[in-house]
């Protein structure tokens, strides 16, 4: 079968080998084995990068992993050149590998993630953030939504009283914003609001994501913006 996968993470098993962690249109998450994609004269292993869009056809399912038969590239433009963008996708994929690994099909998270790289690939150098909100929504995490001024992270619900120290009348105001808005990814936070909406995100994440880890790229995340 051949189908679009948008890839998470891969490890490499021996020499030559490696085990794609991928987010498939039509199964959801799957691991796939690559025979031979680290050998010399195997121009493919350059495919090999973070939430890169991939056309993979694959063997029938005979065990526990499918066989990856062929692989090609689906868009033709890589981040590799850009340092601000490379550490974004490192640090989504590494959420999205975490987070979508019981993840059956699901085409309105493969679309949103479609979405957001290209808010990516237009300079948008704060549509990671949007994107965990929206992603939020479509696993049906997101909080809900209220007139009180204070987001609690471990309810979910806006209340009338500060619950936790990142979720002030501020911050709160922030998450309502992205929550609402008919046109989220052209919201403009400024550097302190990117800042403590990540850290906010994280302690959300904690709450409502079963052994939730931070993502390793998270301090390079907060180095460069």
């Amino acid at each position: 079968m051949t189908q679009d996968v948008i890839l998470l993470s891969y490890t490499k098993y021996g020499d030559h080998d490696a085990v794609l962690h991928c987010f498939c249109k039509q199964n959801g998450f799957e691991s796939l084995f690559a025979k031979g994609i680290y050998a010399p004269k195997n121009k493919k292993k350059a495919f090999l990068f973070p939430l890169n869009e991939l056309s993979i056809q694959t063997s029938d399912k005979k065990k526990n992993i499918r066989n990856v038969l062929k692989i090609e590239q689906n868009k033709s433009d890589l981040f590799s050149s850009d340092i601000r963008k490379n550490s974004i996708l490192f640090f989504v994929s590494d959420l999205l590998n975490q987070i979508l690994r019981n993840e059956n099909q699901n085409s309105q998270i493969y679309s949103e993630i479609s979405v957001f790289l290209e808010e990516l690939k237009k300079d948008n150098f704060q549509s990671h953030l949007i994107f965990i909100v929206r992603l939020l929504k479509l696993q049906g995490l997101q909080p809900l939504y209220s007139e009180q001024d204070f987001l609690n992270p471990e309810s979910g619900h806006f209340e009338h009283i500060q619950s936790h120290h990142l979720f002030d009348k501020e911050m709160s105001a922030v998450w309502k914003l992205l929550l609402i808005a008919d046109h989220p990814y052209s919201v403009k936070l400024n550097r302190a609001e990117k800042q403590n909406f990540m850290d906010s995100v994280l302690v959300y994440f904690h709450y409502h994501i079963s052994d939730f880890r931070e993502p390793k790229s998270l301090e390079v995340i907060k180095e460069i913006f």
